[in-house]
C-alpha cells in the first residue's frame, strides 16, 4: 500500500542518496509525456521540500520545454537491491541555467562537468512511497563514462552548437529557451 508524506524525512533522503539513478517525468497539456533516466551522481536533496538535479547536454530537452508551459514535474527513484521501495516527488519544478541570478547558489552543490547545461530544482509538494516488490534485482557495476567523454571531445563550442541544433525545442514543437551556452 502506497504511503503518502508532505515532506521528505531522514528515512526517505537515505534511501534517494543510495540511488544510482532517477527518472524525471513531464508533460505540456498537449502531445508527448516524457520520462528521462538519469544519473552520474547529479541528484541533491536540499531540504525536506525541495530537491535539485543538474542536467547534462542531451539528445533533447523535453523537459525544459515542458516546464516552460507547466511546471509541474514527477521524479521517481527505484530500488534495485534487496530493499525494494518506489519512491515518487511529485511537485512544480523550474530550470535554472548559468546566465540566471540563482546559478551561483544551486550550481555550488554539484561536481561541475563540462556539459552540464541547466538545473532542475523541484519544490515538492507530494512524496509517495510504494512496495517495489513487482521491480527485479539488479546489481550497480560502475558508471557509464560515455557521455562525460563525449562533452570533452565536443569541446565549449561544440557543445554550444549541438544545444542551437538539437535543445531549442521539444519533439513536439514546443521551445525550451535553452541557452546555448
Amino acid at each position: 500500500m502506497a504511503q503518502r508524506y508532505e515532506t521528505l524525512d531522514q528515512k526517505l533522503i537515505s534511501f534517494i542518496t543510495e540511488q544510482k539513478m532517477f527518472f524525471t517525468g513531464t508533460a505540456a497539456s498537449t502531445g508527448r509525456v516524457n520520462i528521462s533516466p538519469k544519473g552520474m551522481d547529479t541528484f541533491r536533496v536540499l531540504n525536506e521540500r525541495r530537491v535539485a538535479y543538474l542536467d547534462h547536454t542531451g539528445s533533447g530537452n523535453e523537459a525544459m520545454a515542458h516546464l516552460r508551459l507547466t511546471p509541474r514535474m514527477t521524479i521517481m527513484f527505484c530500488s534495485y537491491t534487496q530493499k525494494p521501495m518506489i519512491l515518487r516527488l511529485f511537485g512544480k519544478a523550474r530550470s535554472i541555467q548559468p546566465m540566471d541570478p540563482d546559478w551561483d547558489n544551486y550550481i555550488a552543490e554539484f561536481e561541475q562537468l563540462r556539459g552540464q547545461r541547466q538545473i532542475v530544482v523541484l519544490d515538492i509538494d507530494v512524496v509517495q512511497a510504494s512496495c517495489g516488490f513487482g521491480v527485479p534485482l539488479y546489481e550497480f557495476v560502475e558508471e557509464r563514462t560515455i557521455l562525460r567523454q563525449w562533452a570533452d571531445l565536443k569541446g565549449d563550442e561544440g557543445l554550444k552548437d549541438y544545444r542551437g541544433k538539437n535543445n531549442i525545442a521539444s519533439i513536439d514543437g514546443f521551445a525550451s529557451a535553452i541557452s546555448s551556452i
